[in-house]
């Protein structure tokens, strides 16, 4: 519950009210989704990387065998393929045989005509159906609209009939609202330049808390990936995170709090009878030279020196 939280504040100044209002009558797990996409375009400052992203975590997040963006050439009004993830791009951020989808034509080319989604069962009985890379039966096409102007389309297909449900739809629907938002950012900015987060950003105020409360950094296999996977957001933008409001990398920030944990043992008398080493262990260490290397850099003493320096005070 925290976390979801958390990610619903954070998604707030990306949509309206009346978006986050229909977003929390949702499922948990699509919460997840839209705050991993969100928190992966952070600092996409190119077009092109914005739509790989998209196309890729399409993939990624929502396991579908396909995923295709399309962005209008207005010049020519055709819709050209600009990312793909599937056989379109056999592994490289390259669209293989491209093709190019005139305005009102085939599936695409209506939704991209008419600004509204087409969600299809079995594509081989429409007429409209365009094939490209291989024939499949349904498609879920969504377009992207900045100021009320179609720019590009969302598209999927599958292999299965009937694949595409109310979630799918309803998720696309958010994703290509939130890629309209970051592009009409990046259209904006005449001088692109690095973005900044503070300590009031609603994921760093998440991950001190499962620091501080539920100290997760206990756990000697933390790492980026297992962080980010709780906070559902991605772990490049984890990394920039800790990076802005720590002035740290993420291996320092959790050393911290590991230090920190041993430094409450060795004063606190229920530990007297634990080895030094016993009590790095237990914060989170996992080995001695770890342990004891990153307790002088955080302290400027070894931990027996510091054991000796608070040993009088619980003497007396």
């Amino acid at each position: 519950m925290l976390v979801a939280s958390y990610q619903l504040s954070g998604l707030q100044k990306l949509f309206s009210a009346d978006e986050i209002k229909t977003l929390k009558g949702e499922e948990h797990e699509i919460t997840e989704v839209l705050s991993y996409f969100a928190t992966s375009l952070f600092d996409k400052n190119r077009i092109d990387d914005v739509l790989w992203d998209i196309a890729e975590n399409c993939i990624s997040q929502l396991k579908l065998e396909d995923c295709v963006i399309y962005m209008l050439d207005s010049s020519r009004k055709v819709l050209v393929q600009k990312a793909a993830y599937g056989n379109k791009n056999a592994g490289q951020r390259k669209v293989l045989n491209p093709i190019r989808i005139p305005m009102g034509k085939g599936i695409v080319g209506e939704v991209a005509a008419t600004g509204k989604y087409l969600c299809l069962a079995n594509v081989n009985a429409d007429v409209r159906y365009i094939v490209d890379d291989e024939v499949r039966r349904s498609e879920l096409a969504v377009p992207i609209i900045i100021n009320n102007r179609v720019v590009g389309v969302l598209d999927s297909e599958h292999t299965e009939e009937s694949y595409f449900t109310e979630k799918h739809i309803f998720i696309f629907l958010l994703i290509t609202r939130l890629a309209s938002k970051k592009l009409k950012q990046l259209q904006n900015e005449k001088v692109q330049h690095s973005v900044s987060i503070s300590g009031e950003n609603v994921y760093f105020k998440s991950v001190e808390k499962l620091m501080k409360e539920e100290k997760i950094f206990r756990d000697p296999n933390l790492g980026l990936d297992s962080v980010s996977q709780k906070l559902s957001i991605s772990s490049n933008y984890l990394s920039q995170l800790i990076n802005q409001c720590t002035g740290n990398n993420f291996s320092y920030y959790v050393n911290h709090f590991r230090v920190e944990d041993v430094k409450n043992k060795l004063k606190d008398p229920e530990f007297a009878g634990y080895t030094i080493l016993h009590m790095g262990l237990e914060s989170g260490f996992n080995s001695k030279t770890t342990f004891f290397k990153a307790f002088k850099k955080h302290t400027g003493v070894s931990p027996g020196e510091y054991q000796q320096d608070v040993k009088p005070a619980i003497e007396m």
